[in-house]
């Protein structure tokens, strides 16, 4: 359930009436009575954006928490970076430059770090700013490999399913098809997978990663998925101006929505939804430029040209 209880506090000393903090507060929780902002609602956002508009500083909200934007491996600059005052080349050459790493280093990634980097991710906006996100953090290459044991665990199951001819054929009868979508698509390259890690431990899932970030959502949230990807796209773009590599790891978000066991392995709550798996390490590969993309898809709908009849 979403927290909207008012903890905002205005001083009424420093304040000077100016109304900044009612024209962009989402809920009207603030209103101005007598040439001063006043907190008149009975519900809250928590969003901080009257405090952040205020240019007298007389507004605090105490559900926001002041360590959340504080970094150990960097100095956050906090002043607001107007529309347009960025440059877009620069932005598009990081969102760009990022590619899923598949090789890292065997070198350990600082906890600091990773901390940071959950921060980072909640910078993102959520669904009526519901901030509902969870990260649980896999430190060491030794948590990382015993996550992927869990989900080796779960694909032989899988695998093993999938090979049973009757049971694909009668689940697409009856509408089912992912059982024999999975063995037309993955089964070859998970069974090679699976034996090449039980011959030798060479680790086609994780990449040899050093650290892992998995994200998710308690309930409550409008719009969970979103919100935690959002998240995730930061930690991305984050990881990567940090010097780290990435990779997410769809199997592994699999293995954690249908097997229980393993989400409780991990100290998930059962009432939390896992939407990311993100591998984290040091990349052992460079690049020369960047990758291209295949071309998207886009489309207008113009409905004033077409009331116009242009």
């Amino acid at each position: 359930m979403i927290d909207r209880n008012v903890s905002t506090v205005i001083d009424a000393d420093k304040c000077t009436g100016c109304g900044l903090c009612i024209n962009v507060c989402p809920s009207g929780t603030i209103s101005l009575q007598k040439d001063k902002a006043v907190v008149t609602g009975d519900r809250s956002l928590s969003c901080g954006h009257c405090a952040a508009v205020c240019p007298a500083d007389a507004i605090t909200v105490h559900a926001v928490d002041p360590e959340a934007s504080r970094y150990a491996t960097f100095a956050a600059d906090p002043r607001w970076l107007p529309p347009g005052k960025f440059d877009t080349a620069q932005l598009v050459r990081l969102m760009a430059s990022r590619r899923s790493c598949r090789n890292f280093k065997n070198e350990p990634v600082e906890r600091s770090t990773l901390e940071d980097l959950v921060k980072i991710g909640i910078t993102a906006p959520s669904g009526t700013n519901s901030q509902l996100w969870t990260f649980t953090i896999l430190p060491d290459r030794e948590s990382v490999v015993a996550l992927g044991d869990l989900v080796a665990l779960f694909f032989k199951r899988i695998n093993k399913l999938s090979e049973n001819v009757f049971l694909r054929h009668a689940l697409r009868l009856i509408g089912k098809a992912e059982l024999a979508d999975y063995y037309r698509d993955y089964h070859q390259s998970v069974s090679e997978a699976l034996t090449e890690r039980e011959k030798d431990g060479t680790d086609r899932l994780f990449h040899g990663a050093t650290a892992a970030i998995v994200v998710g959502t308690k309930p409550g949230g409008s719009t969970p998925k979103e919100d935690a990807l959002l998240a995730t796209q930061n930690i991305l773009l984050a990881a990567h101006s940090m010097g780290l590599g990435t990779c997410l790891i769809g199997f592994a978000v699999i293995t954690l929505i249908k097997d229980i066991r393993a989400k409780r392995f991990l100290g998930i709550p059962d009432n939390e939804r896992v939407h990311a798996v993100i591998a984290l390490g040091y990349p052992d590969e460079r690049y020369f430029k960047t990758a291209g993309r295949k071309k998207a898809v886009s489309r207008y709908f113009d409905r004033g040209q077409t009331r116009s009849g242009r």
